[in-house]
C-alpha cells in the first residue's frame, strides 16, 4: 500500500469517527434548542396572560386574543373550563391539576437530553409550582403548560398549549437529512484527502525520480528541484542535496586515490621489472652492475612495502578503527624519536628546543610514527647546514609538540592542500622523488584520534613550523 493510500485511509478513517459523533451532536444540539425556545414562549405567553387575569377582574379576557400557535385557557381550583382564546375550542384541554401532580418528560428525544442545551442558552426548568406535559393524539403531539395563580376572587389554572407536528416534521427531516450529509462529507474528505497527500507528496516523488536517475545515469552532478514551501520536505530535499554533494566529493576524491595510488605504485614496481627483467637476460653481467640493479631492487622494493602500508593505514582511518590509549610519558617518546630521526640527517643540525616532561594518553606507536613523519619531512625539506628543532612544551590542559625547520617553505598557494593524500608541493616533489605525499595526511588522523590538532606556518624560504596540541587526558 502507497504512503497517498495510507494516508488518505488514515484521514477517511479519523473523519469517519469523528463525524459520527459531530452528527449526533449537531442534531442534539439543534433539536433541543427547538424544543427549549417552545417551552420558553410557553412560559413567557403564560406568565403574561396570569399577570393580566390576577390584576383585572373583568370576564372573559382571554377572549381578546386569537391563539393560533398557543392556545390560553383558564380553569378554575375544581378544574372547570372558564375562558380560552377565540378559536381554540378544536384544542385538546386536560385537568391541569392531572397534569400538576403527573409531569411528564421533555418534549424531545431521549437521546437529544444526554446532550447540553444550545449554548448560551440555559436549560428550561419550571419553577416548583407549574409543569409541562405531553398530549398525543391521531394527528400530532401537543406541548402543554400549566401555572397555578391566585386572585382575591379565588384561586385558578392557567394552561397553554401549542401544536408541536410541524416541528416534529421538521426535527424528522433533519435526521434524515443529517446521515446523507455525513456520507457525503466522508466520499468527499476522502477525495480531498487523497487529493491532499497526492500534493503533499509530489515533492517526495521528485526525489525519488531523481535519485532513479541518478543511479541509472551515475550522473552524481544532478540536484533535486527545491520545494517552494521551505517545510520538512523542504529541508528535507536540502539535506538530500547536501547529501548527494558529499557522495559526489567523496567519489571524486576516491577517483583521485585511485588514480594517484595507481600512479605511484607503477614508478616502483616499472623499477622492479625492468631490473628483475635486466638480470635474467645479461647472466654475464659484470658484479658491479649487478650488484647496482639488486640495491635499486631493494630500494623500490622498500619504496613500494612502504607506500602500501601507508595505504593500509588510510584505509584504517576510513574504515573509522580506533586507537588504543593508555597513558604514556610524551618527554621519552619525543626522546626516541629525536635520536632515531638523527641518523636520517644528511648534513643538516637537529637539536631540542624547549623541552619540559608531560604526560597524556595516546597511543604510543601511532605518537612515535607521528613525530618520525614530522622530522623526515622537515629533514627532507632542509637543505645541509640547516636547522631542525623538536620541541615540547606543556600548557595548562594540553601539551604542544613543535618541529621548526630552516627549510624551502611552502607557497601560500600550495598550504590549505598539504594535508590532501598524494599532494606534494612542485618544490617537494623535486626534493624528494621516493615520497607518496602521505604523510601529512597519516599524521593529521593520527593527532584527530588523540582528540588534537596540526597547524602548519610557513614562508618560502624561510622554513615551515609544525605545532601539534594533544590534550593531557
Amino acid at each position: 500500500m502507497s504512503i497517498r493510500l495510507r494516508f488518505a485511509f488514515c484521514y477517511g478513517t479519523l473523519f469517519a469517527l469523528i463525524l459520527p459523533l459531530m452528527t449526533v451532536l449537531s442534531y442534539a444540539i439543534h433539536a433541543r434548542g427547538q424544543y427549549d425556545d417552545i417551552d420558553r414562549m410557553l412560559i413567557v405567553r403564560t406568565e403574561h396572560a396570569a399577570s393580566e387575569v390576577t390584576s383585572t377582574s373583568r370576564p372573559h379576557l382571554l377572549q381578546r386574543e386569537k391563539g393560533f400557535e398557543i392556545a390560553l385557557h383558564l380553569y378554575s381550583s375544581t378544574g372547570v373550563l372558564q375562558d380560552q382564546t377565540l378559536g381554540t375550542a378544536p384544542l385538546p384541554s386536560v385537568d391541569p391539576r392531572a397534569i400538576l401532580h403527573t409531569p411528564t418528560r421533555p418534549a424531545f428525544d431521549p437521546i437529544v437530553g444526554l446532550f447540553p442545551p444550545l449554548m448560551g442558552s440555559p436549560p428550561v426548568i419550571p419553577d416548583a409550582t407549574s409543569a409541562f406535559s405531553l398530549i398525543n393524539t391521531s394527528e400530532q403531539r401537543w406541548r402543554v403548560y400549566v401555572l397555578p395563580f391566585h386572585t382575591a376572587q379565588g384561586a385558578g389554572y392557567l394552561e397553554a398549549v401549542t401544536p408541536l407536528g410541524r416541528l416534529d416534521a421538521s426535527i424528522q427531516a433533519f435526521r434524515m437529512i443529517l446521515p446523507l450529509l455525513g456520507l457525503t462529507s466522508l466520499f468527499l474528505a476522502l477525495l480531498g484527502s487523497w487529493a491532499i497527500a497526492g500534493n503533499a507528496l509530489r515533492p517526495i516523488t521528485r526525489m525519488i525520480q531523481t535519485a532513479q536517475t541518478i543511479t541509472l545515469s551515475r550522473d552524481l552532478s544532478r540536484r533535486i528541484e527545491m520545494p517552494a514551501h521551505h517545510d520538512e520536505l523542504g529541508r528535507l530535499a536540502a539535506t538530500f542535496n547536501e547529501l548527494l554533494a558529499s557522495v559526489e566529493a567523496a567519489h571524486r576524491t576516491q577517483q583521485r586515490l585511485v588514480a594517484d595510488a595507481s600512479h605511484e605504485l607503477r614508478a616502483p614496481l616499472t623499477a622492479i621489472l625492468g631490473n628483475i627483467e635486466l638480470l635474467h637476460h645479461q647472466q654475464n653481467m659484470p658484479a658491479g652492475d649487478r650488484e647496482e640493479a639488486l640495491a635499486e631492487l631493494e630500494r623500490e622494493a622498500t619504496r613500494l612495502s612502504r607506500l602500501v602500508a601507508d595505504l593500509l593505514m588510510l584505509a584504517r582511518a576510513d574504515a573509522g578503527i580506533g586507537l588504543k590509549r593508555r597513558p604514556i610519558d610524551v618527554d621519552l617518546l619525543v626522546l626516541d624519536a629525536f635520536h632515531e630521526a638523527r641518523h636520517l640527517a644528511q648534513g643538516q643540525t637537529l637539536r631540542l628546543g624547549p623541552f619540559e616532561p608531560a604526560h597524556i594518553e595516546g597511543d604510543e606507536d601511532r605518537l612515535k610514527q607521528l613525530l618520525l613523519i614530522l622530522l623526515d619531512n622537515a629533514l627532507k625539506y632542509t637543505p645541509a647546514g640547516g636547522e631542525v628543532v623538536l620541541g615540547l612544551r606543556p600548557q595548562e590542559e594540553r601539551v604542544d609538540i613543535l618541529v621548526r625547520d630552516t627549510g624551502v617553505g611552502i607557497a601560500p598557494e600550495a598550504l590549505p592542500h598539504v594535508f590532501e593524500r598524494f599532494y606534494r608541493a612542485d618544490p617537494a616533489r623535486s626534493r624528494d622523488p621516493g615520497g607518496t605525499g602521505l604523510g601529512l595526511p597519516i599524521a593529521q588522523w593520527i593527532v584527530e584520534q588523540h582528540q588534537g590538532t596540526i597547524r602548519l606556518e610557513s614562508q618560502p624560504g624561510q622554513g615551515t613550523l609544525v605545532t601539534v596540541r594533544l590534550p593531557l587526558g
